[in-house]
């Protein structure tokens, strides 16, 4: 199984040409780019601007999901604001109250915005770029309230906006101390146009970039869908989803010719040997070998076919050609419909039953699995019916 490192560099280098990080980091914007498909949504990365902004190192920022910079007064209204434009793979600009590395709080415009593959419409990267909101100082009762905020808010949006990194530490601080002191993270902040401009020109900027290194490696990426998502590919909302379910198990969409894998769990590629990209696209018998019970294939074949659960116990072939008694549950997941839209199956090595499971039994925690699984489904499903029905009424 490759690991998170491996990922994350793979994330970059399989669709761009090697010399994508280095254009990155000559840019003077503060963002990062985070990679859906890899568990956990993790950020693979960081501006130097970013670095600078958050205090933040480098080692700290990668391979994390941007949980990491909210705090206890980020307004979790607004997180579920992004939370849904993530699950509907659309861009969106939220004012964020965020959190440094020192623990200091500040506002900020937070735009994000989807990566497409050109090829099958599949979302490959986002983009998050960060502008810091200066707010404007109350009047006071000395009256040079507004000469103080000349100086300072003046000085800050002219170095904030300049083509060149800035010492950004110093400038927010000043921005901070002066113009945040007090001022409570619930309180609305309103982004100027300049800053929203801002932003939304980064987003520009960066994309150019990433197209211009994917044109090289002929995996072309754009900020537009022109096409489809491949038949087979899940939603990269869905994909985050399954990410947090720590069992081996693999999701199979019956629908499709061959009956391919379309998702598989971190624990089943540990559990196997394989690669994830070697896994994708597979016919869900893939692990089996000369020594393999074709009775029990035909057994949940036709358990697949009659849309019924079932549970086997055969023997399975790692990537090494290792062998290892697969106890299996395989089961259908349902749309919020009531339709069938997969089969998950749940692996265990049958050695492994006698293992402290958090005092649950081998059967309990296969269909804890699916119980998750079919959770994430049909919670997907349910938010895009909301999202048509929502456009629907707008509509009339």
């Amino acid at each position: 199984m490759e690991s998170q490192l491996g990922l994350i560099e793979r994330s970059f280098s399989t669709r761009y040409s090697p010399w994508v990080r280095e254009a990155l980091e000559e840019l003077p914007h503060n963002f990062t780019i985070s990679d859906p498909t890899i568990s956990g949504h993790p950020i693979v990365f960081a501006s130097p601007g970013f670095l600078k902004l958050s205090g933040f190192p480098r080692d700290q920022v990668v391979g994390n999901n941007g949980r990491i910079f909210q705090g206890p007064k980020t307004n979790r209204k607004t997180v579920m604001e992004i939370r849904e434009a993530i699950r509907e793979e659309r861009a969106v600009q939220v004012a964020l109250w965020n959190y440094r590395k020192d623990g200091t709080p500040f506002w900020m415009l937070f735009q994000l915005s989807p990566v497409f593959s050109k090829e099958d419409g599949r979302v490959i990267h986002f983009i998050g770029v960060q502008v810091p909101i200066l707010r404007k100082k109350r009047l006071t009762d000395d009256g040079d309230a507004a000469a103080w905020n000349e100086i300072v808010c003046g000085s800050c949006r002219r170095e904030v906006c300049s083509d060149s990194l800035v010492d950004l530490g110093r400038v927010l601080a000043l921005d901070t101390d002066t113009n945040c002191r007090g001022v409570e993270a619930e309180e609305p902040c309103e982004a100027s146009d300049q800053e929203k401009h801002g932003a939304a020109a980064a987003i520009n900027n960066i994309l150019s970039v990433l197209t211009h290194y994917s044109d090289s490696t002929g995996r072309l990426v754009c900020g537009k869908r022109f096409s489809s998502p491949a038949a087979g590919l899940i939603n990269s909302s869905l994909n985050i989803s399954l990410g947090r379910i720590k069992q081996s198990f693999v999701l199979i969409d019956p629908h499709l010719p061959n009956m391919p894998i379309v998702y598989a769990s971190d624990a089943f590629l540990k559990l196997t040997g394989y690669d994830r990209h070697e896994v994708l696209g597979c016919n869900w018998r893939f692990l089996s070998g000369v020594g393999t019970d074709s009775s029990v294939l035909n057994q949940i074949q036709e358990s697949i076919q009659v849309e019924q659960a079932c549970t086997v116990c055969f023997l399975n072939y790692r990537k090494d050609k290792s062998t290892f008694w697969n106890l299996l549950h395989m089961s259908p997941v349902r749309n919020a419909t009531g339709k069938i839209a997969y089969f998950v199956g749940v692996q265990m090595e049958e050695k492994c039953k006698s293992q402290d499971r958090h005092g649950l039994s081998p059967e309990i925690w296969q269909l804890s699995a699916v119980g998750a699984v079919k959770v994430a489904v049909r919670s997907l499903s349910m938010g895009a019916s909301c999202s048509n029905s929502s456009d629907r009424f707008n509509t009339l």
